[in-house]
């Protein structure tokens, strides 16, 4: 693990994107799916348990209903709940340090981390990160910042069962573990938006599963 004193290496938006997979790959232990299709991290044991404690309390303390830009009038899309993080918090600020060494990309280009939890029954259905540029919303959500470049998800807590994030067009499936991170460019190496990132947080069965999300955008964070 990476020791407080170390420097943060800022490289960016995220894009061109072989600054930050190069980054990446230095994590012990990183693992890098071999998809020519994606590029996408995973690590074990990023945060240890215990934070991942206090980071669940704080989700459920401050839960809310889930929200989408645009869930095509299906009103049963995305069904956890989220806990909008406050970046002052000593735990999230230290949360968001490991972000920065493990991708090297810019906090500043961060958008407001947060946590969500899904209780049985409750999943988020097969969508991709990014925002279609077509699409009706588009210059609303990515005016200032613009498009989502890269994800970085942590799981929090081991789903008695279900609860996997299936990313179907590369066929792999993650089963959440404690402290588990998972790193991927929602684009293209040439800029494009990526389809290939499409992902489904299936439905948890039994128990409960708590993830952290923090988005990446072009240009810094605006709003």
């Amino acid at each position: 693990m990476q020791s407080a004193a170390s420097p943060l290496p800022v490289l960016g938006s995220g894009f061109p994107p072989e600054p930050i997979v190069d980054q990446i790959l230095r994590w012990p232990g990183v693992q890098r799916v071999p998809h020519p299709k994606i590029q996408m991290f995973i690590a074990k044991n990023f945060l240890e348990p215990e934070l991942c404690e206090q980071l669940m309390a704080k989700i459920d303390a401050e839960r809310r209903p889930s929200t989408i830009a645009d869930a095509n009038d299906d009103y049963a899309f995305r069904t956890s709940e989220t806990c909008d993080f406050n970046g002052e918090d000593p735990v999230v600020a230290e949360l968001k340090r490991r972000m920065t060494l493990l991708t090297g990309l810019d906090p500043t280009h961060g958008e407001p981390m947060q946590g969500q939890r899904y209780e049985i029954g409750q999943e988020f259905k097969a969508h991709t990160d990014y925002f279609e540029p077509q699409g009706r919303d588009y210059q609303k959500y990515c005016g200032i910042a613009g498009q989502r470049t890269w994800t970085v998800m942590l799981y929090l807590n081991e789903v008695e069962a279900g609860g996997a994030t299936r990313f179907k067009a590369v066929d792999k499936i993650i089963q959440p573990e404690v402290g588990k991170v998972v790193a991927w460019n929602n684009l293209r190496p040439d800029g494009t938006t990526n389809p290939s990132t499409i992902h489904h947080a299936m439905k948890v069965r039994a128990g409960l599963k708590y993830v952290v999300t923090q988005w990446y955008r072009e240009y810094p964070w605006g709003w």
